[in-house]
């Protein structure tokens, strides 16, 4: 029988994973019941899985551990718990979208940037949790219940890859990828203070997840820090035959900018977003406080503003439901998923199936997606949100004229307790007001920790023009420098 694992495996950064298989001071083993240990005495109160993968994990260790015995060179995540988003397909396991739909699907094919984090030795722990088909901002809309924060375990982590960032802060994994339509690796990111990236649209394969709205969907991770995030993205990105929307772009080493800091370059913030009604005074405070310190490292610090912006969210919620209506039109309850006992006839077992298979947020976006497309209306709805699309492209575009990086809240408030916004879908819907452009223009973002309210984080939202994720990530470090959040919420502090 093995020895004890010390709990603080769990704290090791990528960096120190491989430096420990290549010392000879852990094995990939170690790491796997590290995580497992973790997750036995936090997961009851978290609920970031809907499932666990600990053969695979298990398996995928012995290959880490006969490459680090043998001396070879190890691979970028060598021996790394990881942890996918349930939208996304790795054979072997379950892909339910937490959908009762879904349920007992088991995945026939890998999703190309998950296959990418194993055969760069990443350790897959589980599948988790996620609001249904990624419809929502709580993960509160999954067939499997909530995911907790783990700052607060009575408040939300945020959606639709909630569970995704709530097994990174609860040091249940080192590393999770989610996926973001519009917000959902950023504004969980920002609920649970970790840092959570959506790339360039086209940067990372959409191959192998459950498409959302195929135009704005794109694959990130979530890590504890910026190092890390660089790390996973040059691991996940590249052209993939097998997704025609993936830009063929050379290999990027994207920590080679990390430590360059960020005198000389421009920083805009974007002062119609930050002076949006429903922002908390006190969030948007600390992100001014935030342009205020890399002023002082030497950034040019200015505003910008971005009008159509404001029109960001219905032309949102207009785009994202049409697409999903005819991603999801696949679930039928013939070729595969739940199916309705004892139908009539087909129109009766394809009416029952998705009523039954599908929760309320689901058939809510269908119907309007569905509406938004018909005949009669398809010119005024979304033929119009696809011009709103445009206009916000190029507000985005004469910006970047004049600035390196953009500079918003995440979210305009932080976590809320769950059930809070439960009945009130434009409430919840507003959560993504400052997310959602950057999925509409495709340009990268991410959210990076700059602080707490009340003992709950606060991120703040750096993005960027097409493809400038290094020089994203070179601000995000910076700001995770001068904010020096602790990342380590209470429950896990407590374990220590």
């Amino acid at each position: 029988m093995s020895a004890p694992v010390p709990r603080d495996l769990s704290a090791l950064s990528v960096t120190d994973v491989r430096e420990g298989l290549r010392s000879g001071a852990l094995t990939a083993a170690e790491m796997v019941e590290a995580a497992y240990a973790r997750i036995d005495a936090v997961e009851s109160g978290v609920h970031a899985f809907n499932s666990l993968s600990r053969e695979l994990a298990e398996q995928a260790a012995a290959k880490v551990d006969a490459l680090a015995a043998a001396g070879d060179d190890l691979p970028a995540l060598a021996g790394v718990p990881v942890a996918f988003k349930d939208n996304m397909n790795l054979i072997g396991t379950r892909t339910t979208c937490s959908a009762k739909i879904l349920a007992d699907y088991r995945s026939v094919y890998d999703c190309t940037a998950v296959r990418r984090c194993l055969d760069a030795g990443a350790l897959p722990i589980g599948k988790c949790n996620m609001d249904e088909f990624a419809f929502g901002s709580s993960t509160e809309n999954s067939a499997f219940g909530p995911s907790h924060n783990p700052w607060d375990l009575e408040r939300v982590p945020g959606g639709s890859s909630g569970g995704s960032a709530a097994a990174v802060a609860a040091g249940e994994v080192t590393l999770a990828l989610g996926s973001d339509t519009g917000g959902s690796i950023r504004q969980p990111g920002s609920f649970t203070g970790t840092v959570a990236l959506k790339p360039t649209y086209g940067r990372v394969s959409r191959y192998g997840v459950v498409a959302f709205a195929s135009s704005l969907d794109q694959i990130g991770p979530f890590t504890r820090s910026v190092e890390e995030c660089a790390q996973v993205l040059g691991v996940i990105s590249g052209r993939d035959p097998m997704d025609a929307t993936s830009v063929d772009r050379e290999a990027e080493d994207f920590t080679a900018a990390l430590g360059q800091g960020v005198d000389g370059l421009r920083v805009g913030i974007v002062r119609d977003l930050c002076e949006m009604e429903g922002c908390d005074p006190a969030v948007r405070a600390r992100v001014y406080e935030t342009a205020d310190a890399l002023g002082k490292l030497g950034a040019k610090v200015g505003e910008v503003e971005l009008p159509s912006t404001q029109f960001g969210l219905p032309a949102y919620y207009i785009i994202g439901p049409a697409e999903a209506s005819s991603n999801l039109a696949r679930f039928d309850g013939i070729r595969y998923g739940y199916r309705a006992k004892d139908a009539e006839d087909v129109m009766d077992l394809y009416l029952r199936s998705r009523v039954e298979g599908f929760g309320p947020e689901t058939i809510r976006r269908i119907m309007l997606g569905t509406y938004a497309l018909s005949a009669g209306y398809y010119d005024a709805y979304y033929g119009q949100a696809q011009k709103v699309r445009t206009l916000i492209i190029r507000d985005f575009e004469r910006a970047f004229r004049d600035f390196d990086v953009l500079l918003t809240p995440t979210s305009p408030t932080t976590a809320f307790r769950i059930g809070e916004k439960a009945t009130d879908p434009v409430a919840m819907y507003l959560s993504d007001v400052f997310t959602i452009p950057v999925n509409l223009a495709g340009i990268p973002a991410v959210s990076v920790p700059c602080g707490s309210i009340d003992g709950l984080p606060v991120g703040a939202q750096v993005m960027g023009a097409h493809f400038a994720e290094g020089t994203v990530l070179r601000v995000a470090r910076a700001i995770e420098q001068v904010s020096a959040f602790d990342p380590v919420p209470p429950l896990v502090r407590d374990l220590a």
